[in-house]
């Protein structure tokens, strides 16, 4: 005979479950998860999905792409401007197989995913059915975690799992691919229980205090120290944090491609950015300073050159959350394991306050070569033909450094990084590590959804534009307010400039041809205009802005131009060149 108090707690239970299909049970997921977007494309295999998301509408915003890498790249840019995770949908075969290229982008860049993938009924697994591949070994190079469900009461307890996979530590992109039966099948759905620890999996090192300390001891001794800074610092919401170390110890501090805007581009202790085609002081210097501290950041070859002449002469104090990233390429004197949120004030409180005015002299008379011998020849060219350099120091007048500029891959993608302004983290979105041409349109959509009250620019190379061009039409169905400007030298300008450099300007297959990219937008009901003279270019400029909505800008730029400074691949970050 059960007694009162169980009869009220079997009541109790009842209540909380709830029968529910698997597919209803993913979405009651997402709403527990606070999901507000998803990016996605419709198919055979995730149609349950898609049938339950008909009675979700009113609770979370899908948007329709026109083809998966466009879902994905979406979902990098929303979740890289508004620090949330990215969510993606996509059929089986075909469709999984297009999120590939994105997930490999998102893995090098660490942005966090939860790409769920339709799957053939389990019964078919291994039969070759039709629209059938086999996602999880095709991604598993390209993921943090994936995992394949067949049964529809794993979906709650995996999906929490890949929440917090997905977004603790060093982030990255989870794929959960469903088997059809699973979608379909009736189970009690029990309250929703968020993922807060998975046993062998610890996203965050234990931070050891003696190595802080000695890095401490380090920055005090040091008569020439430099700071290079990643995305780890965006990623781990330490701008705050960052920004009272540098101010404190007065090292001048430069950053690479990701870690862009995490401070703004003119505060002074800013020195410019790292890298192949970074600025010629933090270049050459980093072969000169006695301590050089990396935080956030894995010494990618684009910032190093060739490892065995790089900082030899350096102490090196390297802070990151991933210990693997520690003593990979660059062998570190101090490793300071740990979140740079929590290891950076630790550091700041044993530092002394220093100014390094006469380090800093050498930055800046650096800059005076760059600027006489690169800067001033961009933004004033002799001829009538515009530059990519202008065009951005234009848009800079317009921006005032507040904008989100989404870059594409190439020429365009250097030449913005390095002349961009910005005021606010979270505004630099390219594809880093991995160089995903096509990135910028997608990837500007949804920026646009993360951000919505900002102002979101991409920007993108004739060559590039035209691997996901589809997207316009994901534009034209939301009604989104994308500014789009394409730098068209009519050319694969990168590569092309890599021919005339190094393979005496045999031109092998980068001279592109392309439609008229106005006539284009507006066939998607997007307004534009092409820019060829440069006495029109700031009036162009100024009313793409103050454009209700969408709008493409089209500029000719100079076909044959190059991309200085750059240090030439096999040779040393102080072989810099200036031309």
């Amino acid at each position: 005979m059960q007694t009162l108090e169980v009869k009220k707690e079997i009541t109790k239970s009842k209540q909380k479950t709830r029968k529910l299909s698997g597919s209803a049970a993913l979405l009651e997921v997402f709403l527990a998860e606070k999901v507000e977007t998803i990016f996605g494309y419709p198919g055979g295999a995730i149609m349950p999905i898609y049938d339950a998301l008909y009675d979700y509408q009113q609770k979370m915003n899908h948007v329709l792409v026109r083809h998966e890498q466009g879902a994905i790249h979406a979902a990098q840019g929303y979740a890289r401007v508004s620090g949330k995770t990215g969510i993606v949908f996509a059929t089986s075969g075909p469709g999984a197989t297009n999120l590939v290229t994105g997930l490999a982008d998102a893995m090098i860049d660490s942005t966090p995913l939860v790409c769920i993938t339709g799957q053939v009924y389990a019964h078919l697994l291994g039969t070759d059915a039709f629209q059938e591949t086999d996602v999880i070994n095709i991604t598993t190079p390209v993921t943090k975690w994936n995992y394949q469900i067949t049964d529809a009461t794993e979906i709650p307890s995996v999906l929490a799992k890949a929440f917090y996979i997905a977004a603790s530590g060093r982030p990255g992109p989870v794929l959960i691919d469903i088997t059809k039966n699973a979608q379909i099948q009736e189970f009690e759905y029990e309250e929703y229980q968020p993922s807060e620890h998975i046993r062998s999996y610890r996203p965050k090192p234990i931070i050891r205090k003696k190595f802080v300390e000695e890095a401490a001891r380090l920055i005090n001794e040091a008569k020439k120290p430099f700071v290079i800074f990643g995305q780890g610092v965006i990623l781990g919401a330490a701008e705050t944090e960052f920004k009272n170390f540098i101010e404190k110890s007065g090292i001048p501090a430069a950053w690479t491609i990701l870690g862009m805007s995490a401070i703004p581009t003119d505060h002074p202790l800013a020195v410019g950015m790292l890298g192949m085609h970074g600025n010629y002081g933090p270049n050459v210097l980093t072969n000169e300073c006695d301590v050089l501290i990396a935080v956030g950041m894995r010494f990618d070859d684009r910032v190093t050159g060739r490892l065995d002449k790089y900082a030899k002469q350096a102490k090196v104090i390297h802070l990151d959350i991933d210990p693997a990233e520690i003593d990979k390429n660059v062998k570190s004197t101090v490793p300071v394991w740990g979140d740079c949120k929590e290891t950076l004030p630790m550091l700041t409180q044993l530092i002394e306050k220093k100014t390094h005015e006469a380090w800093h002299q050498k930055f800046k008379d650096f800059q005076k070569q760059e600027d006489e011998k690169c800067i001033y020849p961009e933004m004033h060219p002799a001829d009538d033909i515009l530059s990519m350099g202008e065009v951005i120091d234009a848009l800079n007048e317009f921006t005032k450094g507040d904008a989100i500029l989404v870059t594409d891959v190439g020429q365009h993608q250097m030449v913005t990084c390095r002349y961009a302004k910005y005021n606010q983290s979270k505004s630099n979105i390219t594809s880093g590590g991995l160089g995903t041409m096509g990135f910028a349109l997608p990837a500007a959509i949804g920026a646009k959804f993360g951000a919505p009250k900002r102002e979101v620019i991409a920007i993108a190379g004739d060559g590039g534009f035209q691997m996901t061009l589809q997207e316009l039409g994901t534009i034209m169905q939301t009604e989104l307010n994308v500014k789009i400007i394409i730098l068209n030298n009519q050319f694969l300008g990168m590569v092309r400039q890599w021919q005339e450099l190094f393979n005496d300007r045999r031109y092998s297959f980068v001279d592109i041809q392309s439609p008229d990219f106005v006539e284009l937008a507006k066939a998607y009901r997007i307004d534009g205009q092409k820019v060829i003279y440069r006495a029109d270019l700031k009036n162009a400029l100024k009313e793409m802005l103050e454009n209700d909505g969408a709008y493409l800008l089209e500029i000719m730029v100079g076909k044959e131009n190059n991309v200085f400074p750059m240090v030439p691949q096999g040779c040393s970050v102080s072989e810099i060149r200036l031309s």
